[in-house]
């Protein structure tokens, strides 16, 4: 269960608000040397301000290739190509955009929730098989279930929470 709310908050970083965040460019792989890369093995990302990225490729070489795979990536982000460093402007998000976005983290939501219910039902099922084998009482059972269901309420509860953060976050102008 701790690993769904952990992929969660991995989507959920990766989702652009109308603030600069390292994270947003994680999910990038560049063409190096013709494998795919991902872009913080190849540069330092830096956020100086709110509103700004900086990418600072290791090599100059490189940086055309790091161009395209940020426009390719979609994140409707303009990069501006300085002497050794890529700049990323940040842009103000519209309402529309938003939305959209808040729709996109409900569903990392929604997908974390039925990852753990998934988890639930797994262990439920694993503690009727032990029950059936005689491995464990009845009464332990009836524990156990509720021990898992609690389990299961306060991680729903962590993720509900997690949310409602991000989604305050993109609403935020």
């Amino acid at each position: 269960m701790n690993k769904a709310i952990e992929a969660v908050s991995r989507e959920l970083a990766n989702i652009r608000t109308g603030k600069a965040s390292t994270a947003m460019l994680d999910g990038i792989k560049v063409e190096y040397y013709g494998t795919p890369t991902a872009l913080k093995q190849i540069a330092s990302v830096s956020a100086p301000d709110p509103k700004l990225l900086v990418v600072q490729p290791w090599e100059k070489t490189i940086i055309p290739d790091i161009v395209k795979a940020i426009q390719k990536a979609d994140l409707g982000l303009n990069p501006m190509v300085e002497s050794s460093m890529i700049r990323l402007p940040i842009p103000p998000l519209n309402e529309e955009r938003r939305r959209d976005m808040v729709k996109l983290v409900k569903k990392f939501g929604e997908d974390g929730k039925v990852a753990i219910r998934n988890i639930r039902r797994d262990a439920i099922e694993r503690l009727k098989k032990a029950e059936k084998d005689t491995k464990i009482t009845e009464d332990d059972l009836h524990n156990g279930q509720k021990k898992v269901q609690d389990m299961t309420d306060g991680h729903t509860t962590r993720l509900d929470k997690m949310v409602e953060a991000k989604e305050a976050e993109v609403m935020e102008v």
